[in-house]
């Protein structure tokens, strides 16, 4: 007897009357030898991948269970596209009917025809919602999350893997919490080139920590030229990964912390064109730990111009930086808890540095 497997497949329309046309799709996909549709989601409605200017897609995830193969599956997926009238035109153009196979088991598979998981489905907030309406824990085989996890990751956007963009890793947290430390790990497991805030090289941070509030405008504006002279689009090539122990949005949250009001204005001149030149992460790692262990970090670093700082400054940063990701839509954001992470665990490294490989276009 042939083995029985549970499969999930995506459906997409954008042209016609969408939700008959997914409803005919899972009708015949029902009548398909070898196929039983067991639960199907919700129909979600999204907006174009391209951008364009054509209709938003309805979109719907099946879980069936079949006694099929993979690759016979997915002839019979594209079968059922040709019924229907499905013409493939370019990528992303209008179509009466998409029928993606999204998993099949826990397979893995790469040949010509097929990839299983679908290539980028762990960046489409429309697969991910509809899977987690039907299976909230079901593992992704190869970032080894579950998609409850990784629809997270995406706060409601989709995004797509573009080869064009510097692909730029950036690490964000507050003080202490053990950025640089993970952008070398990271850098190493990855092969890739990292990219270090320059604390020991601005000569008034020393002054700024130790009170001398006239000196702080100084301090922020070494920083932001400094960013912008490693983030700029022009340094950055494509096609290899770049790990930064800071996100260059952090900028502001510091900038409203330490400058009165008449500095922060002269600030703001420099850094909003500033932002035009950098290069924006295609993913984000941020750290959360509580201000009490970052600070016990701080000290234990011993950096001098840091020992004044106290937990009542930290909390405030941390509470930024929640602000700052809450409604975050530029890049997907890995949220790691440190109190569940060890940087001197090759494990725990190994794991996110392979979690990577599929936020980058390599």
């Amino acid at each position: 007897m042939a083995e029985l497997t549970i499969a999930y497949v995506g459906l997409g329309s954008n042209l016609g009357d969408k939700a008959a046309f997914i409803r005919s799709a899972l009708k015949m996909l029902a009548e398909t030898e070898q196929v039983e549709v067991a639960r199907v989601s919700d129909l979600i409605e999204t907006a174009p991948l391209s951008g364009d200017n054509q209709p938003d897609y309805l979109n719907a995830v099946a879980e069936i269970k079949t006694t099929s193969t993979a690759e016979d599956l997915h002839k019979k997926l594209a079968d059922i596209e040709i019924s229907l009238g499905r013409v493939r035109r370019k990528k992303w153009s209008p179509r009466i009917i998409d029928l993606d196979l999204l998993l099949f088991g826990s397979d893995v598979i790469n040949t010509s025809n097929l990839t299983v998981p679908h290539p980028q489905m762990h960046l489409r907030s429309f697969v991910l919602s509809g899977l987690c309406r039907l299976n909230p824990e079901l593992p992704h085989p190869v970032i080894k999350e579950p998609v409850r996890e990784l629809a997270a990751r995406l706060g409601g956007a989709d995004f797509v893997l573009d080869h064009k963009r510097p692909q730029l890793v950036s690490i964000a947290g507050i003080i202490g919490v053990g950025k640089t430390t993970l952008a070398g790990k990271l850098a190493k497991a990855l092969s890739s080139r990292i990219l270090l805030e320059p604390y020991d090289k601005n000569p008034f941070l020393p002054d700024v920590y130790a009170g001398k509030k006239e000196l702080a405008l100084d301090s922020q504006l070494y920083f932001l030229n400094s960013r912008i002279e490693q983030l700029n689009l022009q340094a950055l090539p494509t096609g290899q990964t770049a790990v930064s122990d800071y996100i260059f949005d952090k900028e502001l949250i510091y900038a409203r912390r330490l400058l009165n009001p008449q500095q922060l204005t002269s600030y703001e001149k420099s850094y909003q064109p500033a932002g035009a030149k950098v290069a924006a992460p295609v993913l984000v790692i941020y750290l959360r730990d509580s201000a009490k262990k970052c600070l016990d970090r701080i000290h234990t670093r011993n950096r001098p111009y840091e020992q004044a700082i106290g937990p009542q400054f930290l909390e405030k940063l941390g509470a930024d930086y929640e602000r700052l990701f809450t409604d975050w839509k530029l890049c997907p954001v890995i949220r790691i808890s440190m109190s569940d992470f060890d940087c001197t665990q090759n494990g725990d490294i190994n794991h996110l540095a392979n979690q990577i490989k599929s936020y980058v276009a390599i």
